[in-house]
């Protein structure tokens, strides 16, 4: 199994996600994480889908997606030619006395406490999926109250790949 990274540049119309992720269902193919965004352009929306499988069934899931109406272009986006990026959102338990423990974790990852309660900090943070999962895992000792992430956002490096669209 392999994980695949496809960035997808489709018409900004109702219901384009609904049938991107209505494909992968009727297909049985698995979405690890979906993001979806306006481009700078407002006619057209950016989706990055994280999904695995093996060679032939990503290279069966690109064929699929490229059929679709809404779809203007389609590219992977691999690991040494873009960056990738993920936000994460974590409520952790927390008493007085062990708030500046948490907060030195967060300054060494590079995150932001954007909420600080009696009971609870909330921090954000913005990496790749193995710094947050690093990060999760210092963790350990505390209770994660609620954690929400964005799923991977991306984009292939320099201007080589840019797609212009009319």
């Amino acid at each position: 199994m392999h994980t695949r990274v496809i960035q997808l540049l489709v018409d900004n119309t109702s219901g384009v996600l609904s049938r991107i992720s209505g494909l992968f269902s009727r297909r049985g193919y698995n979405i690890e994480s979906i993001t979806a965004g306006v481009t700078a352009d407002p006619r057209y929306t950016r989706i990055t889908i994280v999904t695995s499988g093996d060679d032939d069934i990503l290279d069966q899931i690109e064929k699929q997606v490229a059929k679709l109406i809404d779809v203007r272009d389609i590219k992977v986006l691999k690991p040494k030619c873009s960056v990738y990026r993920e936000l994460a959102l974590i409520k952790v338990r927390c008493e007085a006395n062990e708030r500046q423990g948490i907060i030195s974790m967060a300054d060494i990852f590079r995150a932001n406490i954007i909420d600080v309660s009696k009971e609870s900090l909330i921090i954000e943070m913005t990496g790749d999926q193995e710094k947050i999962d690093a990060f999760l895992g210092l963790l350990d000792g505390y209770e994660v109250l609620e954690l929400a992430r964005t799923g991977i956002a991306g984009l292939s490096r320099g201007i080589k790949d840019v797609t212009y669209l009319d």
